[in-house]
């Protein structure tokens, strides 16, 4: 108990006297702040003009997440889903009057029930969740999926013209990619294995993505039956670029951890990712960058916690990301922006 106190009030200081959050080895970041007080926040990407953010929050009488905006001071913060269901994945279109997100609210208006964990650390694919797109204020919400199985986890090519989305609807957890309206959906991957988490780079010729690539026949079983029931094991990630029409795929991480959220530098040389890579425990993940080859690996954030769900803005000179640094309390999970010192 005195040890926890010791840590806790250690932590507390670190928070309040550091250079806006910053740790002594994150030689990258400078000027971090937060942006949300509390609460589980995640995936907060940016509007197309770089005004706003849009993101996934759990937050006061929230049972399970849902999509908001805000400002990029974080001010104006407004709920812009049904408030119904469960909600992942948003983003903006071009334009920015217009908006993405994945929701399970018309099969149900209730939060759909928690994994199961009795089969260890697994994520779930709800069936239920389809990719609809509303106003930026959240009205006019149009159904763009409607396919069995779960459609989600969709960002939009900043050319503005594509959508990627992964989709159970073959059996296997693929990405795909359709037009802006939903029209035109087609398959990208074939490969066994979950592929996801997939951003365009900048000019909109190459995608980076999350995926997992059982080799051994005991993972094909584990990950089939998984599959089968709805579920994924994101414990063996790895990183993958291919070309936007889905040729020259190629891997480029071989950590054998869980390695996911990746997002290209502005001139797609390089690669940031959130990965567990040489935590002692595996719950400690950080960001880390390397070369678009998979070459030169450094590690960009130290906090022994969670920071992931990294974006750059277009000119390269700020990093959005989520962190549990200095927390409210435990479980919190804010975004933060800094500026980028290359």
């Amino acid at each position: 108990m005195k040890f926890f106190l010791l840590i806790f009030l250690a932590g507390a200081l670190y928070c309040q006297t550091t250079d806006s959050f910053r740790l002594p080895e994150e030689k990258h970041l400078t000027n971090i702040r937060m942006l949300t007080p509390e609460g589980e926040n995640a995936e907060a990407y940016l509007s197309f003009n770089e005004k706003k953010l849009i993101y996934q929050t759990t937050h006061g009488s929230l049972q399970c997440d849902q999509i908001f905006t805000m400002n990029i001071d974080g001010s104006d913060k407004k709920l812009v889903s049904t408030g119904k269901g469960r909600t992942t994945c948003s983003y903006f279109l071009p334009g920015d009057s217009l908006i993405i997100y994945a929701s399970t609210h018309l099969a149900d208006e209730n939060c759909p029930p928690l994994p199961d964990r009795s089969k260890g650390y697994v994520w779930k694919l709800y069936e239920s969740f389809d990719i609809y797109s509303a106003d930026a204020d959240g009205s006019n919400v149009k159904r763009l999926t409607s396919t069995d199985g779960y459609d989600a986890e969709a960002t939009i090519s900043p050319k503005g013209n594509k959508i990627i989305f992964t989709s159970t609807r073959d059996g296997d957890p693929e990405l795909y990619l359709m037009d802006l309206d939903g029209s035109n959906q087609i398959r990208l991957t074939h490969e066994k294995g979950y592929d996801g988490g997939a951003f365009f780079s900048n000019d909109g010729s190459k995608i980076v993505f999350r995926a997992s690539r059982p080799k051994t026949e005991k993972d094909l079983v584990d990950y089939n039956d998984l599959v089968k029931n709805g579920y994924v094991r994101p414990t063996a990630l790895e990183i993958f670029t291919m070309d936007a029409d889905g040729k020259n795929m190629q891997q480029i991480t071989h950590l054998g951890k869980a390695s996911f959220a990746p997002f290209f530098s502005p001139d797609a040389k390089k690669i940031i990712f959130s990965s567990n890579t040489g935590s002692k425990t595996g719950r400690d993940f950080n960001l880390f960058m390397i070369n678009s080859d998979g070459t030169g690996i450094e590690q960009i954030t130290f906090y022994e916690s969670f920071d992931g769900f990294p974006m750059f803005t277009r000119d390269g000179k700020h990093l959005i990301f989520a962190s549990n640094r200095c927390s409210k309390k435990e479980g919190d999970t804010n975004i933060f922006i800094a500026d980028w010192i290359e």
